[in-house]
């Protein structure tokens, strides 16, 4: 009974936590909310063709509606634990089990400061912009997040994926 209680102990204790930077995280929602505030006073103070003054209101409303979205997904936190990777209000976004592989070279389909975990099977489309995404079998996870984080995350994932196949160097 105890055996059980310590491994159940183990999964849950936090190995690795991506919180978003602050400075980056100001930057990245300022821009986005500056360029939309420019393209909408841009549509009402000048007067363009019609179609061009709906086009310029409906970007610049998508600016405010992507900053918004950013500062909400932004203040939040991706943890590793040996049962994966979840966010800390308990979203799974990625369980150890269907880890197949971390890709974080610098050619690599990955966000900026982050990596991206390749899964065995497929999971639900998801984004939260700055933080993480998944899209089929790939799963980013950085953004406005700073560089060691995200690389001591991956370097831990990296050694529960051998752990987990018993191999070693």
């Amino acid at each position: 009974m105890t055996d059980k209680m310590t491994s159940e102990a183990g999964a849950q204790e936090v190995l690795a936590t991506i919180r978003a930077s602050g400075p980056r995280r100001v930057f990245g929602i300022g821009t986005l909310a500056l360029l939309g505030g420019l393209l909408i006073y841009l549509a009402l103070a000048t007067s363009p063709a019609p179609l061009w003054q709906v086009f310029l209101f409906v970007i610049g409303a998508g600016a405010l509606w992507l900053a918004e979205r950013t500062r909400r997904a932004t203040e939040s936190t991706v943890q590793l634990t040996r049962a994966g990777i979840a966010t800390d209000a308990g979203e799974e976004i990625a369980a150890i089990e269907n880890i197949a592989a971390i890709k974080r070279g610098m050619f690599d389909l990955k966000p900026s400061n982050g990596f991206t975990v390749v899964l065995h099977k497929p999971r639900a489309r998801r984004w939260q912009p700055g933080l993480w995404w998944a899209v089929g079998r790939r799963v980013g996870i950085g953004g406005v997040t700073p560089g060691s984080e995200a690389k001591a995350m991956a370097q831990f994932i990296e050694a529960l994926l051998v752990e987990k196949s018993g191999s070693e160097f």
